[in-house]
């Protein structure tokens, strides 16, 4: 695999496109990749190629950029598969928000659980099991590095419904907070020790450690004595849980029933209701500036990002061993959470692929939080897979963030009037509205 194929499906999301890159060809043995972008945007398609060739040439690296409007042609023969889509892209992130919010239920981020995931996850398993029947048939031995949230219901989903084995979800959320950790606690990053398992936007730091010395006592006087610190959901779930969560306290607040629904907790704990929406609009005036700036043939700002794909790309090809995070399928990695679903775990990474590494039993508090979680991703894939419309139903009325807030009722509601907004992004027999939901057989089409 001395000039691997690496094919980019989703590369008009342009500025993660090109921070991918910037890390791919920082590795030498990578400058000569075949690197394969697919988007159906042709202008974003068309800006996107032209970063990576601009991104190739500023880091010396004589690699061969191909773009595809045609998914297959991207794919043929390729060794790797990153997949960045994001289906309905902003219009239905906002769409995601503003339905519910006409419920009173808050959402900050809506791309991991409740009623913004449950949906997002609905429009995107189209898509993928699209993806997977071309992998099989076109590359067969690729493999699949996800980062298209929901991570865990789209990795369950590809894993089930295509039988896809090669792949691996990526998240940077457990990496950025053992950076951040370390910062916090003045140590050195590359002297600390951590390992972290649990769920993707819902693992706990379980080892934090300072040439074997603990450093979670270390953290919690920092907290003692430092009011700022205790005004963040995680810090609060830190404290009454003993172990640190490894998302942000935006991503944190949703997965829970305890902090949302109560305007004082939201004061208290400084929560950014919708905050994503104005991540959207950033990440779309970023690619307006990538675009210009490429028009009028001005250089780019070339960053790396530190994200796992590339460095899984770059063990697998040069046989180097490392340590990632990685979103896979239980089966028995963390004993107290069904086997079924996806967790997220350290996983070592060589020249034979991604081998996940066993967690063991998670604190029973950890367990509880996280089987949630996964009840809740189980009902959707469900909803998909068994082609039943209730099963979204049920999963929002699952969701913890959703069920404090809204009664039975409005949650069948408000699911109605989602599957209405999204329309023809979700698979045909997902269209359904339901106007009884206490009698079998009382499905009426949207």
């Amino acid at each position: 695999m001395t000039h691997p194929k690496i094919a980019f499906i989703g590369a008009g999301s342009v500025v993660f496109t090109q921070g991918l890159l910037a890390d791919l060809f920082a590795f030498p043995e990578l400058k000569g990749a075949h690197i394969a972008l697919h988007d159906i945007d042709a202008e974003r398609l068309t800006t996107a190629r032209a970063a990576a060739r601009f991104i190739a040439r500023e880091l010396g690296a004589d690699a061969r950029v191909t773009a595809h409007s045609d998914r297959r042609a991207a794919l043929a023969d390729a060794d790797f598969v990153i997949n960045i889509v994001q289906i309905g892209m902003g219009e239905a992130t906002r769409t995601d928000f503003d339905v519910p919010a006409r419920y009173g239920l808050r959402q900050t981020i809506g791309d991991t659980l409740g009623v913004g995931g449950i949906f997002r996850a609905l429009r995107t398993f189209p898509f993928l099991k699209q993806l997977g029947e071309d992998i099989a048939e076109v590359c067969p031995e690729a493999w699949l590095l996800n980062y298209t949230n929901p991570m865990a219901m789209n990795v369950q989903y590809l894993t089930q419904a295509t039988g896809l084995t090669r792949v691996v979800g990526l998240c940077h959320s457990v990496y950025w907070t053992m950076r951040d950790l370390a910062k916090l606690v003045d140590v050195p990053y590359e002297e600390i020790t951590y390992r972290a398992a649990g769920v993707n936007h819902q693992a706990w730091v379980l080892r934090f450690e300072h040439q074997g010395q603990d450093l979670y006592p270390r953290l919690d006087a920092l907290v003692d004595r430092d009011e700022q610190l205790r005004r963040r959901v995680r810090v609060d779930m830190y404290r009454r849980l003993g172990y640190y969560p490894t998302e942000t306290s935006e991503h944190s607040s949703e997965y829970v029933p305890w902090y949302l629904h109560h305007d004082s907790e939201i004061d208290r704990l400084r929560l950014p209701v919708g905050a994503y929406l104005g991540i959207v609009e950033e990440n779309v005036a970023e690619y307006h500036k990538t675009r210009d700036a490429l028009a009028r043939n001005a250089p780019l700002t070339v960053e790396g990002t530190m994200e796992y794909a590339p460095q899984i790309i770059h063990s697998m090809v040069t046989g180097t061993p490392r340590t990632v995070y990685g979103n896979v399928p239980n089966g028995g990695l963390i004993d107290n959470l069904p086997a079924h679903g996806v967790v997220e775990v350290p996983c070592l990474v060589d020249a034979t692929g991604v081998q996940p590494t066993r967690a063991g039993s998670l604190p029973p508090q950890l367990a509880a939080l996280n089987r949630t979680y996964l009840s809740m991703n189980d009902l959707v894939v469900r909803a998909a897979l068994d082609d039943e419309p209730r099963h979204i139903r049920h999963a929002a009325m699952t969701d913890p963030a959703t069920a404090a807030t809204l009664t039975v009722d409005q949650i069948w509601q408000l699911c109605d009037d989602m599957v209405r907004a999204h329309g023809d992004l979700l698979q045909p027999s997902l269209r359904a509205t339901l106007a009884d939901p206490t009698r079998a057989g009382a499905v009426g089409t949207a």
